[in-house]
């Protein structure tokens, strides 16, 4: 297919198409991207207490052994690389519960402390909430006029930005905020990637619209609290106000609809979430326009091994043919 990458072994016969450095995005724009992480209180113990290798779950990536905790720190550090390679200009804030303690080697990285229930069964909910009092705090000190835009991109700490995402709020200058969407009956929405215009007038109607989607979680979804509870609710909150978007999400190409004065963009995953293949049924290769690889569920390792091969050279359309190579060979945590 000629808007695929091509590969031969983990070489690439073609290059993706970026929308990177080349091209300014509206001069002073910038693009914040927020994640919500925590450190559970095992971490802290397995610090000063020496514990073996098989009770920590030790898993090895290239020259390097991990515990459970140190590789998704790993992610996370990972994650902050990848965007700074694809979006130097850009920071990262990661929102936390106040209990944790780590810390990131960069710069452009802001740890916020925002108090909740981070516990492991509550995450997905929490992570909604955060989002929500992040968005309010944002509002108390955001001037009504301003020259230059920060704009936000909310996503998971499992993702690859791999190539510069500040175009999406030139191409579509109308939107609030954006989804992206796939052809999945049950879990249409992925809420692993949700932008929002760094307006006055955005900022508050992706608060609006988040704390729609909180009250659905809170009371239709709660026994999915743990897993899905929140892509479930999204879904719920899309179909009530726009159930004509539903029959696009086979279309794979960029749509917007209004919800009560709230123009929510809705993009496809395909080339904003892009997820290595469940198995050869779902495998339709990988769009030459992908911006964002997402290692949900037990493909970290490939995450992990992804990073280690770039750092040694430097080329991302080689790094997604091994990504295509490894299959589901890579699956393990």
């Amino acid at each position: 297919m000629p808007d695929r990458l091509q590969c031969q072994g983990l070489k690439a016969m073609n290059e993706i198409r970026s929308s990177n450095t080349k091209q300014e995005y509206n001069n002073c724009d910038t693009v914040t991207f927020v994640t919500v992480f925590t450190v559970y209180s095992s971490y802290l113990k397995t610090q000063s207490a020496k514990v073996d290798d098989k009770s920590l779950g030790t898993v090895t990536v290239g020259n390097t052994s991990y515990t459970k905790t140190e590789r998704s720190m790993a992610v996370l550090n990972i994650f902050v690389k990848f965007i700074q390679v694809s979006m130097p200009r850009s920071n990262v804030i990661i929102l936390t519960d106040p209990a944790s303690e780590f810390s990131v080697e960069k710069n452009s990285v802001t740890i916020l402390a925002i108090h909740g229930d981070y516990s492991r069964e509550n995450l997905m909910l929490q992570r909604i909430r955060s989002y929500i009092i992040f968005l309010e705090q944002k509002l108390e000190e955001h001037p009504e006029r301003l020259k230059c835009v920060n704009h936000y991109i909310f996503t998971d700490s499992d993702i690859a930005v791999v190539d510069n995402l500040a175009h999406i709020f030139q191409e579509y200058p109308n939107f609030h905020l954006a989804l992206t969407f796939r052809n999945n009956k049950d879990q249409p929405l992925n809420s692993g990637f949700i932008a929002i215009r760094g307006t006055t007038e955005g900022i508050l109607r992706a608060k609006t619209f988040l704390q729609e989607v909180l009250e659905v979680y809170s009371t239709k979804y709660m026994k999915a609290s743990r897993m899905l509870g929140d892509q479930l609710s999204l879904a719920w909150v899309v179909k009530s106000h726009l159930s004509f978007a539903f029959k696009k999400f086979s279309r794979h190409e960029a749509f917007s609809g209004d919800m009560n004065g709230t123009s929510v963009l809705f993009l496809p995953c395909a080339i904003y979430n892009w997820t290595p293949p469940e198995g050869a049924g779902q495998f339709h290769g990988m769009p030459l326009d992908v911006k964002v690889v997402h290692f949900k569920g037990s493909r970290k390792r490939l995450m992990l091994e992804s990073w280690n091969f770039f750092n040694s050279t430097s080329n991302l359309s080689d790094m997604l043919c091994l990504i295509l190579a490894s299959g589901r060979t890579k699956y393990d945590f």
